[in-house]
């Protein structure tokens, strides 16, 4: 799984930081995470199509998240894409869907989508399942878990020895399907071994920290969770929900996460030491994300 920073700003946009946006790509698929304002000129420059992109998922509906959906559909447009957009959010999200479609003149040869959501699954794919949950910010938030599905090893060996010969037959066992082999039926879990747990990536959108959001990012191999303030700001971040470098290092401990990631950084913020080392004095494997960045998340086995 590849994640690629496209904005990790706050409400307001820096010459160094752009408006909220995260793409993961895996599954064969590139996985949106909030649109803001400029997303798909960051896109450009990682080289990363906005034609790839069929799902979009909103944390919430201020405008640093928002405002880059309807250029986004546009430029899709303009592109000549076919295939149907989803745009998954909180309750609203259709509205701004369809306020999106009404903004200025152009024409479509794609369907668009939008999802209100409610907690719980809300994609359950083969490859992967993603769920959300509603947390603490002072309009409806969802933050978001992204599950990996792991196939069992593949143990070529018990394979031969039942008389499998390698082929098709090994990839249907694979996948779960049984074979015939000299009218002997083979089952998939003659061949296969333990279940494996597949990666999990966590994403707060904007949250004051909350059980829910220690429940959602539990034993996860990546919690991205919002930065805004550090300790000094602590009563602002109360007042705006949202929260400072040692809460979310908390959470993330609390959590038994293996990695933070802090995004969603004020521009009071020049140099994001600050946030860094206040997180690591509870939290140490943590980093602060800086726009267009680039993480590799990989399984140890």
């Amino acid at each position: 799984m590849e994640l690629i920073f496209l904005g990790t700003s706050s409400a307001v946009p820096s010459k160094d930081r752009n408006h909220s946006a995260i793409a993961l790509k895996a599954f064969g698929e590139v996985l949106l995470f909030d649109c803001g304002e400029g997303t798909q000129r960051q896109m450009a420059q990682v080289k990363l199509s906005p034609m790839k992109v069929n799902k979009i998922f909103i944390s919430h509906l201020h405008g640093d998240h928002i405002l880059g959906i309807p250029g986004m559909i546009q430029s899709m447009g303009f592109r000549g894409r076919k295939e149907p957009l989803h745009i998954y959010g909180p309750p609203g999200i259709l509205s701004i869907k369809d306020a999106a479609m009404q903004l200025g003149y152009f024409s479509l040869d794609f369907e668009v989508y939008a999802h209100e959501l409610e907690e719980g699954i809300i994609i359950d794919e083969e490859e992967y399942r993603i769920e959300c949950v509603k947390t603490q910010h002072n309009v409806p938030n969802f933050s978001y878990a992204i599950y990996e599905k792991k196939k069992p090893r593949f143990i070529k060996e018990k394979a031969l020895e039942l008389g499998l010969e390698p082929g098709p037959d090994f990839g249907k066992l694979h996948q779960g399907i049984p074979v015939m082999v000299n009218d002997k039926l083979i089952k998939p879990e003659q061949v296969l071994g333990e279940e494996r747990k597949g990666l999990k990536i966590v994403y707060s959108g904007d949250s004051r920290p909350c059980e829910a959001m220690v429940k959602l990012a539990e034993n996860a191999d990546l919690l991205i969770h919002e930065s805004t303030f550090e300790a000094d700001y602590t009563n602002k971040a109360l007042e705006t929900g949202h929260s400072t470098a040692a809460e979310a290092a908390q959470i993330a401990k609390d959590a038994d996460v293996k990695e933070l990631i802090l995004t969603h950084v004020s521009t009071r913020y020049r140099r994001s030491n600050l946030l860094e080392n206040a997180a690591k004095k509870i939290f140490e494997n943590t980093k602060v994300a800086h726009d267009l960045m680039i993480v590799e998340v990989k399984s140890i086995d």
